[in-house]
């Protein structure tokens, strides 16, 4: 199917399938310490529709949510916050829509009891699983759950449908990854996701009590077992290799939160899939592949950045019809339109929302081109290398990395220019629109001297007056840069193993190809934009650069020029 303009679509949707009912103004909110099967107490947040003040007794399905964020809290002005009456998830609408909304914490976060092992593992999966079971068992429950989640809570309702609890017949996972180790070293490199500081234990004390603790003393007993939670951060860097054991959990962690490794368990239990995520955010490119795994999957990608109800489109709307389908029942026609809605700038000289059977990435037509020398042909500055469709003669570039970047935002979901802190080549202005749906892939030719450094690319878009944003990125550490065979399907990307024995240090001045595939990206560059690949050895948005950076800073050396090259393949559509 042709993708195509989203608003003549909506228009045809709305007249055919009426909105989701909002008959329930009230709710009524409860919670408990509900145990699991390792006897460990969980807060559980539990919020039922009413109207008139009177709490509605027919059974409801139940769409849970499962947070280390804090269910319930205050804030710093003192006023109480809950995840369930916001609306960044669509929690508050489907209350109003007739459902039971659950929240609960995680074990060792929030209210919660217990210690984490981990991030997102096995124990928290299975935990998940018993608190889907225990809500579907409750008087108020029609005994079919979903779940919704984004970001660290998409995680945590992905990794629940992998343990596949029967009641569970629907999931709704936001900017969640198929492959932890992919995702958080991607490249063989660490960077800004997954490696800030802990919460201190204050937060969580924060957290209001459940009902039964009216003194909070069992709040106090639960925060107290969260200092013994494995720290986030050194988890991670403490396993450079994807076979890597972790001295916190004794095992092979990646490959238990590896989602991957249990999709199997997800398709045949039937639960049905919906994934979501935006342009604007790194694990988008995770949450396509997600789709790409999971047969009948749905997929929608906004402009917006990490989390984002997705601008200009009935996000709440989506979310209610699908969840209606599959624990309703309601034929509202949700399962029979396009896989695919996602956002292209651009779209009409604008941007606008499109509609495809097709995921972005799959049925495009690469397009080649070529890093080439300067304008003169002769010795050049960093920023006036060229792209062009053909190879011009061989040649080589050399850059010394910087490290003096500028700081970068504490939650820098996206990358900035970089054209001056590296190698930049740049195309001519484009004589007509340049449509790109899906994942660019730089192949460079390099050498450096120094064993292992790190390389940064970043594909930009550089307007008629010069202003330059990010479309897309990708990293690489010399050392990763052997490919293999993905244990899944990576729609056509290179795939980097990052097992111990194929991490090999470059001899000094030896030449090797680095396939790096970068951020997936969905715009029409318009005529008389130029697209421009900077390199470079370092991000600002790497959290230990300070640790990590060589002295003296590693030299590259890039091969451009001829069919041996350096080059990119654009994503270009029809």
């Amino acid at each position: 199917m042709r993708a195509v303009g989203w608003i003549g679509v909506l228009a045809a949707v709305t007249a055919a399938v009426p909105g989701p009912a909002k008959d329930y103004a009230d709710v009524q909110r409860t919670s408990l310490y509900v145990p699991v099967r390792d006897d460990t107490k969980l807060a559980v947040n539990i919020y039922r529709p009413a109207s008139d003040g009177k709490v509605e007794e027919k059974r409801l399905p139940v769409i849970f949510v499962f947070t280390p964020y804090r269910a319930r809290f205050k804030d710093k002005d003192g006023a109480i916050r809950e995840v369930a009456l916001e609306d960044g998830l669509a929690l508050r609408s489907l209350i109003s829509a007739g459902y039971v909304v659950a929240v609960a914490d995680i074990r060792g976060k929030g209210a919660s009891f217990g210690a984490r092992r981990g991030f997102q593992d096995r124990t928290e999966a299975k935990d998940g699983h018993d608190l889907v079971e225990w809500l579907a068992s409750q008087s108020f429950s029609t005994g079919k759950v979903g779940m919704i989640g984004c970001s660290y809570l998409g995680g945590t309702t992905f990794h629940t449908a992998t343990t596949a609890p029967p009641a569970l017949k629907a999931v709704f996972v936001g900017a969640s990854d198929l492959d932890k180790y992919a995702f958080v070293r991607r490249g063989g490199i660490t960077a800004q996701f997954n490696t800030r500081p802990d919460e201190p234990l204050s937060d969580d004390l924060a957290s209001v009590p459940v009902d039964g603790d009216a003194d909070g003393q069992q709040l106090k007993s639960a925060v107290a077992q969260h200092a013994q939670n494995t720290p986030m951060a050194a988890l991670w860097y403490g396993m450079p290799y994807r076979d890597s054991v972790s001295a916190f959990t004794g095992n092979r962690f990646w490959e238990e939160v590896g989602v991957y490794n249990y999709l199997d368990a997800i398709q045949r239990a039937g639960i049905a899939t919906y994934f979501w995520s935006n342009w604007h955010d790194e694990p988008t490119a995770q949450s396509i592949l997600s789709a790409a795994n999971l047969k009948g999957s749905k997929f929608l990608a906004g402009p917006g950045s990490h989390c984002v109800p997705p601008p200009g489109f009935d996000f709440t709307g989506e979310v209610v019809r699908y969840f209606d389908h599959y624990l309703k029942g309601a034929d509202n026609g949700i399962e029979k339109e396009p896989r695919a809605t996602y956002w292209v700038e651009g779209l009409d000289g604008k941007g606008g929302y499109a509609r495809s059977d097709a995921l972005p990435g799959a049925n495009v037509t690469p397009m080649q081109w070529f890093l080439n020398g300067g304008r003169s042909g002769t010795a050049r500055s960093v920023n006036d290398g060229t792209l062009g469709a053909k190879p011009d003669r061989a040649g080589a570039d050399k850059f010394t990395v910087r490290y003096d970047l500028p700081g970068a935002d504490y939650f820098a979901f996206w990358a900035k220019p970089m054209d001056d802190k590296g190698l930049s080549y740049t195309s001519a202005p484009l004589d007509k629109p340049l449509k790109l749906i899906g994942y660019p892939v730089v192949n460079l030719r390099v050498s450096a001297d120094k064993p292992d450094a790190d390389v940064f690319v970043y594909l930009d878009q550089v307007a008629a007056d010069g202003e330059a944003e990010v479309v897309a990125f990708g990293r690489l550490a010399l050392a990763h840069r052997k490919t293999g065979k993905a244990p899944y399907h990576v729609m056509g990307l290179p795939w980097h193993s990052g097992r111990k024995a194929d991490v090999a240090p470059l001899p000094v001045g030896q030449q090797a190809n680095l396939a790096i595939d970068l951020t997936p990206v969905s715009r029409i560059v318009p005529a008389g934009a130029r697209l421009r690949v900077t390199i470079a050895g370092a991000d600002p948005r790497q959290r230990n650069l300070k640790e990590i950076q060589q002295t003296p800073a590693p030299v590259f050396t890039v091969e451009r020029g001829s069919a041996g090259g350096s080059w990119v393949k654009l994503p270009v559509a029809n």
